[in-house]
């Protein structure tokens, strides 16, 4: 009998801090099984002090509705802490998902 592997989601985050700023570089897919891993690596950022988060996602190759809640969940949390967090460089996929979510207003 032939089965499929099945494989998980893969994402890698990268963080670069600058002072008090983060670029966080996301690679990967955002879905309900990394996305955990991305609420946490902002969270770290805001619990280390850092007032303004970049998010990269040049390199996310697919963002489910998962995506769009953690990084509305983590700017209110940024936003109560008296800082901020901007997605750059969405592909068009996750354009689209971020303005159907309302998302949109963290892009620059």
């Amino acid at each position: 009998m032939n089965r499929g592997v099945m494989t998980l989601p893969q994402l890698n985050i990268y963080r670069h801090d600058r002072g008090r700023r983060a670029l966080i570089t996301l690679a990967g897919e955002i879905d309900p099984a990394t996305a955990p891993q991305v609420r946490a690596a902002l969270e770290r950022c805001l619990h280390d002090g850092i007032t303004t988060i970049d998010v990269e996602l040049t390199t996310v190759g697919r963002c489910d509705n998962s995506g769009p809640r953690v990084f509305l969940d983590a700017s209110r949390h940024a936003a109560g802490s008296h800082a901020s967090l901007r997605l750059h460089h969405p592909s068009p996929q996750t354009t689209r998902l971020l303005a159907d979510t309302g998302s949109d207003l963290l892009l620059p």
